[in-house]
């Protein structure tokens, strides 16, 4: 999207650049209200250029007369002729809310394939054809195109993820235009929503979606849901005729709607101030269909890469040189140094690691939980943080009824018995509270004998009064068989909804130790609102109870309703809450055992998400809103996220911040849990995002992860097969980095010190295949117990140091081996090359095929650990294999030749003295850097 260069020119088009002495005043007119606002000019906390001038462009509209609004857009209170919207369409192009050029399949294909690795594996590929090792060649360039494909695939999908968000507006819109050269006519025409324009004049009534921000005109009873930005299902009214506060936050303006969001109920007319890339949602969703950043893993394999990339360039010239000055062969050295630049490049990177994430999301696919994309599986095992929404994730999303109590808090059954005759004879679709009140009833043993009352009327809920009323009679059958002072009369309307709403239309409170009706008088109101605010404080939503009775019924009128639900008797409060799920306080309780922290995010109040978050045993000393990190300044911004572990009240955008800071600031490894479109920025920029088979489409595009069950306890197993995952993946890179780079040393001192090469290039290219063809099985391997607890992140240091530490062991029995030979055997005559290539060959498998066992685990191998079947079952058959390979038809041919017994004798003693220096290493490695893998 196109950065807008100032408030006036980019977010109303090319049209505003007439009106340059209106837009330096309206510049300098929201520069004022925004310090007003935030207090410093650049202190808005750490939102983009770009959407701190959108938000500058919105409040300065909000804040002033409609007439000023019409000049600074350009229209008139008729709306914009035909003429005039078509050309500002031309000059502001459509009104399509995300404005990204999506790349050519391709451009992606380009991106997927230009990979460090994939270069390395195709140079080796062409090196292997040219050193007549056609299988391995082909087997290298299956990698290169398996692992291209996988990226190519992912970027494909992701790209066009955001493109969803268009669908929300797909809509016929009516526009208020003029007509006619002479006397002009205004008429309301319905245009598609691609074609409005700033400075159009809509209509909406309920149902409508807006289709771009819009200041308020004319209002009656508007309710409009904002859910799609917020993520609270609740909704909020607008009102046209005010003038906003210089200290309102942006999304509680009530004069402005914004696009995406709906209309609830009521109707009314609005301005069009924004349209297309240049809203608010937009610019919120800018970043989608953008590249992630790149994670630790992937920096670390490119580092790998370019190491190699290094090592090759230096070593095998040296060592070609080297050959090629004992045999004074040029083509000989040159395919003993391609051979050797083959051997130190870890083949089966790719292979291991598909499998390894392959196996995990096989395996997670029988828990319910679908992975995406393999990668995400390995930033499980690193991911130290899980942001997660509360409603449905730590909730059941299913409302219990808590309380029915009188005005002064006592427990009272004709507040229940009243609530429940309203729910229970409302013909409307129950709602989640009427459930929970016939619930309750009916649970604890409550007989109130619905079937000895029929309804009469119902005025339904709306969200202006925000209340409904039933009204009902008795049997006259009936009435002999209640006693009371209430049951003298057979009809009565019986009220529920928004406290302040009943308490608005009732004039008495009941009394229950006097048995009378007393005047409500402004102390008992305030009593009232005060237990109602304890209540809500506890993360308790209250609803109020009223009832009169009803001697006559208005038949018709405009003030019946008015009429009826008016002196009301006030009788008490009920409350209701959406109880935790018994899984979560479990789940969560293994996660944070296994160095995961639970941090909270929701567009939900600070005293539910604390009320909730406290009895699933999520600390709550540290608490913060999206209102009081809008105010902050970077550092500050940064620090509280840090500290939060409870963050409600938030936006989209806010969201994606916490998420970001997390990431870059904090170094974590993120995780994100969410379901709906305002989750959509937050789910892209994880590192690990994680939607619901029940979310919305666009969240379940971007995400890794899809939980057909939205149950932690369904993460708490992805965390352990990332660590397995991780740990096994870390293995082969660590393992093949040490036993290449080892063996290439060992190569390079034997060649410096004999007159003929340490083995052919066939010979080394069969060894390096029948060791890669061993690797195989390492995704099959366990790790130690230790690893699994914590996360494990990839280090950019770690490597080469791991590498520095036991690299050199294994080169120095290789050298044992070289010096046994040269020494004991006088093998170091070209006359002697075929037993020297026999006695290298297998004890170099061999040491590679071991090394396996002393990397895989910080324990004592084969004695306090002992790998898989698999590993043991492939290191034993490839042993085997490159034991006889010397002793068959095959070794004749390559150029082998029979062993004495007494050189597998000085192999027993070599390998025994390398696993137990090896060993001695390993706990002098941990000791230092307290970690093995």
């Amino acid at each position: 999207m196109d950065a807008p260069v100032s408030i006036g020119q980019s977010l109303m088009g090319k049209h505003l650049h007439r009106s340059n002495e209106k837009y330096n005043v309206l510049r300098a007119f929201s520069s004022h209200f925004r310090k007003l606002l935030v207090g410093k000019e650049n202190n808005a906390g750490p939102r983009s250029e770009a959407e701190e001038r959108v938000h500058s462009w919105i409040q300065a509209l909000a804040r002033s007369e409609k007439s000023l609004t019409f000049e600074y857009v350009q229209s008139t209170e008729r709306g914009l002729s035909f003429k005039e919207a078509e050309m500002r369409l031309l000059e502001g192009g459509q009104n399509i809310p995300i404005d990204h050029n999506f790349p050519s399949w391709w451009q992606l294909w380009c991106n997927a394939f230009i990979h460090p690795f994939n270069i390395i594996l195709i140079i080796m590929a062409t090196l292997s054809f040219l050193a007549s090792d056609n299988a391995n060649g082909i087997i290298m360039l299956i990698l290169v195109m398996l692992s291209v494909g996988i990226r190519f695939h992912q970027d494909y999908n992701s790209s066009r993820a955001a493109m969803k968000l268009s669908e929300l507006l797909r809509s016929q819109i009516r526009v208020q235009r003029c007509a006619g050269k002479v006397i002009q006519t205004e008429l309301v025409v319905q245009i598609d929503y691609r074609d409005i324009v700033p400075g159009d004049i809509i209509h909406f009534s309920p149902g409508d979606l807006f289709p771009g921000d819009v200041r308020l005109l004319t209002s009656k009873d508007l309710i409009v849901s904002q859910s799609s930005l917020t993520g609270e299902s609740g909704t909020t009214e607008k009102v046209a005729d005010m003038i906003e506060d210089p200290s309102t936050p942006l999304l509680e303006l009530k004069n402005v709607c914004f696009m995406g969001t709906s209309v609830v109920s009521g109707c009314g007319t609005g301005l069009v101030i924004s349209t297309g890339s240049r809203t608010y949602m937009s610019t919120i969703f800018s970043t989608m269909g953008q590249e992630k950043h790149t994670d630790a893993f992937e920096n670390g394999l490119r580092c790998v890469s370019y190491a190699l990339v290094c090592i090759m360039v230096l070593v095998v010239p040296i060592i070609s040189l080297s050959d090629y000055y004992a045999s004074h062969n040029l083509g000989e050295s040159v395919i003993f140094g391609i051979s050797v630049a083959v051997a130190l490049t870890p083949q089966m990177l790719p292979l291991i690691v598909n499998t390894n994430l392959a196996k995990g999301a096989i395996t997670m696919a029988k828990d319910r939980c679908i992975v995406k994309r393999l990668s995400t599986i390995q930033h499980m095992g690193a991911m130290d943080i899980l942001c997660i929404d509360k409603t449905g994730t730590l909730t059941t999303n299913r409302i219990i009824m808590v309380h029915h109590m009188d005005s002064w808090g006592f427990p009272n059954e004709r507040v229940l018995r009243f609530a429940f005759l309203n729910s229970y004879f409302k013909t409307e679709a129950n709602s989640p509270i009427d459930d929970a009140i016939l619930a309750y009833a009916y649970t604890n043993g409550y007989r109130f004998q619905a079937s000895k009352w029929r309804m009469i009327e119902e005025i339904p809920f709306d969200f202006v009064r925000r209340r409904m009323s039933v009204i009902i009679e008795r049997d006259l059958d009936s009435i002999w068989d209640e006693q009371g002072s209430y049951f003298d009369t057979t009809k009565y309307v019986i009220t529920k909804g928004a406290l302040e709403e009943v308490l608005s239309i009732s004039t008495l409170i009941e009394d229950v130790d006097k048995g009378v009706n007393l005047t409500l008088t402004p102390k008992d109101r305030e009593v009232v609102l005060q237990k109602s605010e304890e209540l809500s404080n506890d993360g308790l939503r209250v609803l109020g109870v009223a009832m009169k009775r009803a001697n006559t019924i208005i038949k018709s009128g405009p003030t019946k309703y008015s009429a009826l639900e008016s002196d009301m008797v006030f009788l008490g409060l009920i409350s209701f809450y959406d109880p935790p799920k018994n899984s979560a306080k479990q789940a969560l309780w293994q996660l944070a055992e296994k160095g995961v922290k639970a941090k909270v995010l929701t567009g939900d109040s600070l005293s539910l998400a604390i009320k909730v978050c406290k009895e699933v045993g999520i600390r709550t000393t540290h608490v913060t809103t999206g209102p009081d990190l809008d105010i902050l300044e970077h550092t500050e911004f940064h620090e509280a996220v840090r500290r939060a572990t409870v963050l409600a009240h938030l936006t989209p955008t806010q969201k994606l911040r916490v998420v970001q800071s997390l990431q870059k600031v904090g170094n974590h490894v993120v995780g994100f849990l969410g379901d709906g479109i305002n989750d959509s920025l937050a789910l892209e920029a994880a590192d690990v995002g994680i939607s619901v088979d029940s979310g919305a489409s666009v969240a379940k595009d971007l995400a890794d992860i899809i939980l057909l069950e939205k149950d932690l306890n369904v993460l708490v197993s992805g965390v352990e097969h990332g660590r397995l995952t991780n740990g096994n993946t870390m293995k082969y890179i660590k393992m093949s980095l040490v036993a290449n780079i080892g063996s290439i040393i060992s190569l390079f001192i034997a060649t410096m010190f004999i007159q003929f090469e340490p083995l052919s290039p066939r010979q080394l290219l069969t060894q390096n295949f029948l060791y890669n063809l061993g690797q195989i099985a390492i995704p099959w391997d366990k790790v130690d117990d230790r690893y699994a607890k914590v996360p494990q992140g990839w280090s950019a240091t770690e490597l080469p140091v791991f590498i520095l530490w036991n690299g050199p062991v294994c080169s120095i029995f290789d050298i044992g081996t070289f010096l046994f030979l040269r020494f004991y055997y006088e093998a170091d005559q070209v006359s002697d090359s075929e037993f020297f290539h026999s006695a290298w060959f297998i004890e170099g498998l061999l040491m590679q095929a071991l090394i396996i066992h002393m990397i895989r685990t910080e324990k004592i191998p084969f004695i306090q650990d002992m790998a898989s079947w698999p590993v043991v079952f492939s290191t034993i058959t490839i042993s085997a294999v490159g034991i006889m390979i010397p002793f068959s038809p095959i070794g004749k041919l390559m150029g082998l030749m029979n062993l004495p017994l007494s050189y597998f004798g000085f192999l027993v003693v070599l390998f025994l003295g390398y696993f137990s220096l090896g060993q001695v290493v390993k706990r002098i490695y941990i000791l230092i850097y307290k970690r093995w893998l």
